[in-house]
């Protein structure tokens, strides 16, 4: 493996490159180190009426927003995030994913998906909880899928 650092003062943010003749096992590996050391320096703060709260974003199953506030929603209960639905998109680490107008979820708590006509019910592992991906979604929660299990 050959590791190479290229200083650029243009640079807003670190962007890190994986170049590998196939994705193996190795490089998926060398992806999930990379993006969970990202999402430990990501800093969300998360609120439930006039308190603070600092979660690891492993334990969020998805971010929805509710009227016009965006809520995270963990096993068992749910917070306020001040961040739209779309600086979360673009904020998170490769395990979440967009899976409808308003919701993103995190496919590594993804138990089940049972497809319909319309759209796609999603469950998760421990949690009562469930959301719906639209069929303008479904494929590319397939794909994202498709690479982490």
């Amino acid at each position: 493996m050959h590791v190479r650092v290229e200083i650029d003062s243009n640079i807003v943010e670190p962007e890190v490159v994986i170049k590998a003749k196939e994705y193996n096992n190795q490089v998926r590996h060398l992806q999930q180190v990379i993006e969970e050391n990202a999402a430990e320096q990501k800093k969300l703060l998360f609120f439930k009426d006039t308190t603070q709260y600092y979660l690891h974003l492993d334990e969020i199953l998805f971010f929805e927003t509710e009227e016009r506030a965006v809520v995270a929603h963990v096993a068992d209960d749910a917070y306020e995030v001040h961040e739209r639905l779309y600086q979360l998109e673009s904020e998170l680490p490769q395990q979440f994913i967009r899976i409808s107008k308003s919701t993103i979820v995190n496919v590594t708590k993804i138990l089940s998906l049972n497809r319909s006509l319309s759209n796609c019910l999603i469950q998760f592992y421990d949690s009562y909880k469930q959301v719906y991906a639209s069929r303008r979604y479904y494929k590319m929660l397939q794909d994202r899928l498709g690479k982490w299990r």
